[in-house]
């Protein structure tokens, strides 16, 4: 007999905001900045070998974090808090900075063209 799916989680603008700054602190923690940077050196810059080594091991910090919240210990869980931040990001400037911040721990920096370097114009 299958079990009920889980309750979908709710978090009130106060609730994904504190949840939200203890997913940022949570990559400050030594071990899991060690776990990132190593993560980081492996995948040398390249997006491919981010998206298979960096984002596995972000997704279990966050996964670490959110799961006291509600959400399942699952990828699945770190989506739909990815999507309840979306929501809350246009109607709050601090969930829209931390989010901002938390992207910048995950995503390396996008480096841009030499102006002139790009397509050929026709």
């Amino acid at each position: 007999m299958a079990s009920a799916p889980a309750q979908q989680p709710t978090l009130t603008v106060e609730q994904a905001r504190v949840v939200l700054s203890e997913v940022i602190q949570a990559f400050s923690v030594p071990e899991n900045a060690a776990r990132m940077e190593e993560a980081r050196e492996s995948a040398c810059n390249d997006m491919g070998k981010m998206l298979q080594l960096v984002l596995p091991v972000a997704t279990q910090i966050q996964q670490e974090v959110i799961k006291a919240y509600g959400f399942n210990n699952e990828g699945e869980g770190v989506l739909k808090f990815a999507r309840l931040v979306k929501v809350y990001e246009t109607q709050d400037p601090e969930i829209a900075a931390m989010s901002v911040k938390l992207k910048s721990l995950l995503l390396p920096p996008l480096s841009t063209p030499p102006i002139g370097s790009g397509i050929p114009s026709s």
